[in-house]
């Protein structure tokens, strides 16, 4: 669940990141209000402090300091929860208000300096009540009189109590935020995922007939983008290969259909009555033929499909490009005598590869610029060598311009160009797809363009002898 929910790890994280928050700013709160009591505290116990201090300060004579406890109880009327003793020089409890118990780590240790109060105040419990006290202190107005220690505390049970109660609040708040938070980020992961299950959704309604759903661009945040743009352009990429695979079906069926058809129609003719030894022999000269067609045909398919499965391994050879060049030039001297066409050779230059799967996309560019060539034209088949970047050769016929839609796909199986080419009795299309799958088993390239009238295929081997 936790490796497979992206929903519950972003809810769990941030409910995380928001108790750690929450909790430290809970203990903050806490420890500030602690902290402000105390300080009150503190100058209540100053308070108090200073006005004992200026009661003992005023006792110059020893009938003035006999007086002073009843000085002090005269000014601590009506403050409750005070505790207040003053001790003499001798040690001898001269002044105590009632219920003050001041444990021996306070009035026992050495006070403070003449004017400035402890610098931590003790606290202790008493029965059920808890202190908060101080000891200074406090020289006579007499001189020989000596100091006296002064021990002022503060009842703080009740700021005990509101601290608890705080804190109980405060821990309840805490906890319902952490809990209001959890699920804040559960809704936000749920609402910053929802662009993700649009396109799970449109994912499981893909098939082969529904190619052509996209996933709106506009719609999704800046960091599914880049994942919205490659999964549209993946579907453009499926659609198309789909569009050519059922191209590529029919043309195929359809291929096969015409010699299957031929076969079965001669074949019946040849049955329907009785005929010479010499007629059945023509009709199997027929057959033959197509026969032949057919065996071409699915050997080609079969070289495609090595080919796409990556099964072709070239065997490495010098291969003397303008050699080979004049040869298949001599070879269709009479097919171009025939169209009223000529055929020429400039450059020269050797590369590193098969020579018979060389020979045979040459011969397949040859025999295509034959083909389409019109009468008294002229073809040029140029080699140039570009030295580290390999060799080059380029077969140019003059003919009718050709738009880049159909030049995109001059190299697809069993396409033609109706408009433009004719298939003229022979091949079954797959010459340029079986010329493109040679080259790039040898690691080149090749491309066509067409501009003043005339149609040019480059091709583009890389290893040199």
């Amino acid at each position: 669940m936790w490796r497979n929910s992206i929903t519950l790890r972003i809810t769990l994280l941030f409910s995380a990141v928001s108790a750690a928050v929450l909790v430290a700013l809970g203990t903050l709160i806490g420890r500030s209000v602690e902290a402000h009591l105390k300080e009150q505290d503190l100058a209540e116990i100053n308070s108090k402090l200073e006005l004992i201090r200026y009661a003992i300060a005023k006792a110059r004579t020893p009938a003035e300091i006999d007086a002073i406890p009843r000085h002090l109880e005269d000014a601590l009327i009506g403050h409750r929860g005070l505790s207040v003793a003053v001790f003499a020089p001798d040690n001898r409890r001269l002044f105590a208000t009632a219920g003050a118990d001041f444990p021996k780590e306070l009035t026992g240790a050495q006070p403070s300096a003449p004017g400035k109060e402890q610098s931590e105040p003790l606290v202790w419990e008493s029965g059920e009540r808890a202190y908060r006290g101080v000891a200074m202190s406090v020289p006579s107005g007499a001189a020989t009189a000596g100091s006296f220690t002064v021990a002022v505390a503060l009842d703080i049970s009740h700021h005990r109590v509101f601290m608890a109660a705080f804190r109980e609040t405060l821990w309840t708040i805490v906890a319902c935020g952490i809990v209001l938070t959890g699920l804040l980020g559960w809704f936000a992961a749920r609402r910053g995922l929802a662009p993700v299950r649009s396109i799970v959704r449109v994912a499981k309604g893909i098939s082969a007939t529904r190619l052509g759903e996209r996933l709106p661009r506009e719609s999704v945040p800046a960091e599914l983008a880049d994942l919205v743009i490659s999964f549209n352009d993946m579907l453009d990429r499926l659609e198309d290969s789909f569009r050519r695979l059922s191209d590529f079906s029919s043309d195929l069926a359809h291929e096969l259909r015409t010699p299957v058809s031929n076969l079965m129609t001669q074949t019946q003719v040849a049955l329907s009555r009785s005929r010479s030894a010499e007629a059945y022999r023509e009709v199997l000269y027929s057959n033959l033929e197509e026969y032949d067609r057919l065996a071409r045909m699915i050997a080609d398919m079969l070289f495609l499909a090595k080919a796409d499965n990556g099964l072709i391994v070239p065997h490495t050879e010098r291969v003397d490009l303008a050699v080979e060049v004049d040869e298949l030039i001599g070879f269709y001297e009479a097919l171009a005598e025939e169209g009223g066409v000529r055929v020429s050779r400039i450059g020269t230059g050797s590369v590193a590869g098969d020579r018979l799967m060389i020979r045979r996309a040459i011969s397949n560019l040859l025999s295509n610029a034959i083909r389409f060539c019109p009468r008294g034209g002229l073809i040029k088949a140029e080699i140039r060598d570009l030295g580290n970047d390999g060799i080059r050769l380029a077969v140019e016929n003059p003919g009718e311009a050709l738009s880049p839609g159909h030049l995109s796909r001059l190299f697809d199986r069993f396409y033609r160009v109706d408009a433009c080419r004719q298939r003229g009795g022979e091949g079954a299309g797959l010459g340029l797809a079986i010329t493109k799958s040679i080259v790039e088993a040898h690691g080149g390239s090749i491309s066509v363009s067409s501009e003043n009238g005339s149609v040019r295929f480059t091709l583009s081997i890389g290893a040199k002898a």
